[in-house]
């Protein structure tokens, strides 16, 4: 094994001699040679390694003289493309995010006013849930490119995939807030012959329906969360215990709102408490999102999600300070829900844009990887 090394540096040597010792030599080619006729350096014509500041292969040096191999690592590309591809949602996606919280906050409004005899909070719940629970399936549709890919999407049930439990889920609410919102029509139709038997039919049907989209509320405001943090992106990824509980406070919150822009002032107690409650895991969840990832919660500080998610968390601030402060003043209570569902919308399009960023940054995937094996590698020692 010693003898190609010596001839290797002889070989050298004698290409150094021939160019009086002073050129440079790229690749084992005499760079003084193009000049010449001869070949030109690997690094191209009148590129000399050592002029890039000691980032070529023969440029710098590492402790006692070892030569260093390659230029230290720059988190830009993988040959040229991104290490992540960013997600291919747009904005329908970020959409039906927000309406998919407001429809299940909706009904869980609507279910309050059934049980404590409020009829006007009771028709504004489900009135709404019904229409953002079909906002939901237009953009998550119009999403998918074809409606018969939601259809196919039935054909499995997979407890595994948040997409399929997803699915099932707006299979099961969106009839049952359906049953629910015509219900409310029932008062309009005749009192005799087969309306009449439609109006006494319709709103039994409309009770046990709204106690069934209630039910199914809570999965429909969290599963957004976990689907998001089912992907590899990044900042969703690590965020995947604090989503559900950021996007279950979000849903309350504009829900809250529905009631508080609906329903005077008489009724709309249930609607008071939700804000609250909903404001207080809106704005914790939002913070364990901002600080306790590390390196990953800088999407969410900074940029288009920072703006977006402080614009969220002032709007939810005066919401329910307005409820707290003044909620059984009409005005007051009126701008407190607008606030809220304002600040829900700005919460959901926040969260969506943090993940988008960080996954076409390279850093939020290389050096949280990194650190991860630092750990392992301690824990192992």
């Amino acid at each position: 094994m010693s003898r190609p090394v010596r001839v290797g540096e002889r070989f050298r040597r004698f290409l150094l001699r021939r160019t009086g010792g002073g050129a440079a030599v790229a690749g084992g080619v005499d760079a003084g040679a193009a000049g010449r006729g001869g070949p030109a350096p690997v690094g191209g014509p009148g590129r000399d390694p050592r002029a890039a500041g000691g980032r070529g292969r023969r440029g710098g040096r590492r402790g006692g003289g070892e030569r260093l191999a390659v230029p230290p690592a720059e988190f830009t590309s993988y040959y040229g493309r991104p290490i992540l591809k960013a997600p291919v949602w747009r904005w329908d996606i970020a959409a039906y995010l927000f309406t998919g919280g407001l429809a299940a906050g909706s009904s869980l409004l609507a279910a309050g006013g059934q049980l404590t005899g409020r009829p006007v909070l009771r028709r504004a719940g489900r009135v709404t849930a019904l229409a953002a629970v079909g906002a939901s399936t237009f953009f998550l549709v119009h999403d998918l490119g074809r409606p018969a890919r939601f259809h196919h999407m039935l054909r499995v049930a997979k407890l595994t995939s948040p997409m399929s439990v997803g699915t099932w889920i707006l299979t099961v609410f969106g009839p049952a807030a359906g049953v629910a919102a015509v219900a409310e029509a029932g008062p309009w139709l005749p009192e005799r012959g087969v309306l009449g038997v439609g109006r006494r039919l319709l709103a039994p049907a409309g009770s046990a329906a709204g106690l069934v989209a209630a039910a199914t509320a809570p999965a429909l405001a969290t599963y957004t969360g976990v689907l998001l943090a089912d992907t590899a992106v990044p900042a969703w990824h690590e965020a995947y215990p604090d989503l559900p509980v950021l996007f279950a406070g979000s849903a309350l919150a504009s829900g809250a709102g529905v009631g508080l822009l609906a329903a005077p002032p008489a009724q709309s107690g249930p609607a008071r408490r939700m804000a609250v409650a909903g404001a207080a895991l809106e704005l914790y969840g939002a913070h364990r999102v901002e600080t306790r990832l590390g390196l990953l919660s800088e999407p969410y500080r900074t940029g288009t999600a920072g703006r977006l998610l402080r614009v969220g968390r002032a709007l939810t601030v005066a919401g329910v300070a307005g409820v707290v402060l003044g909620g059984r003043h009409r005005v007051v209570a009126g701008l407190s829900g607008a606030a809220l569902l304002a600040a829900s919308l700005a919460t959901r399009f926040g969260v969506f844009h943090g993940g988008v960023a960080s996954a076409r940054d390279p850093k939020y995937t290389v050096l949280p990887q990194r650190e991860r094996l630092a750990r392992r590698a301690a824990g192992a020692d």
